[in-house]
């Protein structure tokens, strides 16, 4: 049997475990047996071994350079480094498809260990069914049209091109995709929860709890791919940013975005039972979400550096999330009547109040976001003229929203719940208040000019000082405990974000790039830095040759930008060089090497310079984001979510959270 053979009955082994698992559990339900999805451990440990196999197999042919498997002839090289080589995996249709599966069946088993001992709990039957019906839709994908192993017959002497270019330029690309996938696919657990808890009426706030921890490590897994993937796209693509509202970028962010507001708004549910239909709403758009920006990635209706060539899996893609939208929105209809919250907010300034505004902006935020990249999309489908929208449009959509969120930022985590009053108010922000202004007037004396960035610097102060404030006091009180558990993680999660906001409002206010036509030996100043072209250098590798640059920066290291050449892709890809520093950044880029009437080269190149403040501290931000992550899954204090806070007001129905959370968590 042939490799691609082999790999083909591995996929089908895999579809045919998740479809036992959905005809097991709908046996199950019509016999009214709870219990029987516990029949099921088997296959989705069935499912985990055969997507295993399936990664190991395609990654053996990549190694092996094993050219009867198309995708290997298609995508792998004998000229790749080890490294990307291992990656090629993900750089490409087939493989992404593969790896989401792998990550997706990863999780099943995950809950199913978790929950080992909710034997009969009619919700779980619920959760596992929706779980398989999703990895029974990801292998059917591998299945038909999105097969990783159709045969191949390669010539004698057959080498493959290799993955992009781009995409074996830089070690990022090796961590990137992967850390993003588990962020991705890590919100189908917290979906299907909500599915379970809709179709079983148990609409409280014991799924909530249950899969609180779910929710948290795949936000924080996406929050650090997509600064994992900003940051290879400014040290790759060579243009001076990191960030430029591609569609594919914003597919991302969407995701992320919803499940930001779901996160805060969750707290609401928890402590006052408030929020229900739209919490369920937004964990069904952040799963949603995910799979509409699968159908952008890798369908190819929308161009983009990241996007995948045009394949046929969009229809597939698209009437999945179809489905998905119709049967979840079908089920909230359904249980509208005991979704009704027993509570309401008392008062706009309180704890509740800030978060619902804080939703309100998100799903704005996510609103624009979405437009941007789905209107071009309506227009061609409806006039069949192809138009893009950009960065002048997000940049004056969101900035009023990411605004008015760093002050909410601020203010939320000092409001108590129900009411303030405006003295502890006052008290309570007074310190972050002097924060923000220090910031404002700091800024302005290192030379900030421009009321928007210098107004982000001053809400990044004031948030910043909020955050702080509160691990304080949390630490005064518990100790090291005071660093761990939802809350106290959340705070220092405020911090990196407070880092990443002031980070691209003064890179982005204060950017300063151009050309330099430079002899050897010759210097140009420019924003305050000395840049010296010392000479050049040819160097020859297996998959490309480089021409680089040696450019000695103030005297102190020498860099070197240059330009290298795929001959099996034949393509020319630029290699920046980055000089960093926690005060500003100096990006070089070679933009050609000129050459005279006769067609010789004169010596000389043509650099392009980009000059960036602060722009280290995105890095630095997106890691303290990490730990605040990391931090916020650690288990704090116990508390009961609802009883001491949110007790209802009269003639109201009690909160239904006691038995759901004695059942689930």
């Amino acid at each position: 049997m042939s490799s691609a053979a082999v790999g083909a009955v591995i996929i089908a082994l895999g579809a045919a475990a998740s479809l036992t698992g959905i005809g097991v559990i709908v046996l199950g339900l019509l016999g009214r047996r709870p219990g029987w999805w516990r029949e099921t451990r088997g296959l989705v440990w069935a499912m985990l071994a055969m997507s295993t196999l399936a990664i190991v197999w395609m990654e053996r042919a990549l190694i092996t350079r094993d050219f009867t498997i198309r995708f290997v002839a298609d995508h792998g090289s004998s000229q790749t480094s080890s490294i990307f080589n291992v990656a090629t995996l993900w750089s490409a249709l087939e493989g992404s498809i593969l790896l989401w599966a792998f990550v997706l069946t990863g999780y099943v088993a995950a809950v199913v260990v978790k929950f080992r001992d909710k034997r009969d709990d009619p919700m779980m039957q619920w959760v596992m069914l929706t779980l398989f019906v999703v990895c029974a839709f990801f292998f059917l994908l591998m299945v038909g049209p999105s097969n990783p192993f159709q045969s191949f017959d390669p010539p004698v002497g057959y080498d493959g091109p290799g993955p992009n270019p781009l995409l074996q330029s830089h070690i990022l690309m090796a961590f990137h995709p992967p850390i993003l996938y588990l962020g991705y696919v890590g919100f189908t657990v917290p979906f299907a929860f909500a599915i379970g808890a809709l179709v079983t009426g148990r609409v409280g706030e014991g799924w909530l709890l249950a899969t609180r921890r779910w929710t948290v490590i795949a936000w924080g897994f996406l929050t650090l791919g997509i600064v994992l993937g900003a940051w290879w796209s400014y040290e790759t693509l060579g243009w001076g940013g990191y960030w430029a509202w591609d569609p594919v970028e914003n597919a991302s962010f969407l995701p992320w975005l919803t499940g930001t507001a779901f996160i805060h708004s969750v707290m609401v549910q928890e402590r006052r039972g408030m929020l229900r239909v739209w919490n369920l709403s937004l964990v069904v758009a952040t799963f949603a979400l995910t799979i509409l920006g699968t159908f952008i990635t890798r369908a190819g209706v929308l161009e983009s550096v990241h996007a995948f060539s045009e394949s046929s899996i969009g229809p597939a893609l698209l009437g999945f999330f179809t489905l998905i939208v119709v049967v979840s929105l079908g089920l909230i209809a359904w249980r509208g009547d005991q979704l009704r919250s027993p509570g309401r907010i008392d008062s706009p300034i309180s704890r509740e109040g800030a978060f619902l505004a804080n939703n309100v902006l998100f799903a704005a935020f996510a609103f624009v976001v979405l437009l941007g990249p789905i209107f071009p999309l309506i227009v061609e489908a409806l006039n069949d003229d192809r138009i893009s929208v950009g960065n002048p449009y997000f940049e004056r959509m969101t900035m009023p929203i990411g605004f008015t969120l760093l002050f909410l930022m601020a203010v939320a985590p000092v409001l108590p719940w129900r009411k303030a009053s405006p003295g502890v108010l006052a008290e309570r922000l007074i310190w972050p208040a002097w924060m923000g202004a220090g910031a404002m007037v700091l800024s302005v004396l290192v030379g900030a000019r421009g009321w928007a960035p210098t107004l982000a610097f001053g809400l990044g102060g004031f948030a910043g000082g909020a955050a702080l404030r509160q691990v304080v006091l949390a630490t005064r009180r518990q100790g090291w405990r005071g660093l761990v558990g939802r809350t106290n993680g959340g705070m220092i999660v405020h911090v990196g974000v407070v880092m990443i906001a002031v980070a691209f409002a003064a890179s982005n206010a204060y950017v300063r790039q151009d050309t330099f036509l430079l002899a050897p030996g010759q210097t140009a100043s420019f924003a305050g830095h000395e840049l010296t072209f010392e000479g050049t250098d040819f160097r020859q590798y297996p998959n490309r040759s480089e021409r680089r640059v040696a450019i000695d920066i103030d005297g102190e290291q020498v860099y070197e930008p240059g330009i290298a050449l795929y001959p099996f892709a034949g393509q020319r890809i630029g290699i920046p060089s980055v000089r960093s520093t926690l005060f500003d950044d100096v990006a070089l880029s070679v933009d050609s090497f000129p050459v005279d009437d006769d067609g010789n080269e004169t010596g000389q190149v043509v650099l392009r310079v980009t000059v960036q403040p602060l722009i280290v501290w995105l890095w630095i931000g997106g890691l303290v984001m990490a730990l605040g992550t990391l931090l916020a899954v650690v288990p704090g204090r116990r508390r009961n979510p609802t009883a001491p806070v949110s007790a209802p007001l009269p003639g109201a129905e009690p909160p239904a959270t006691a038995e759901p959370v004695k059942e689930l968590v």
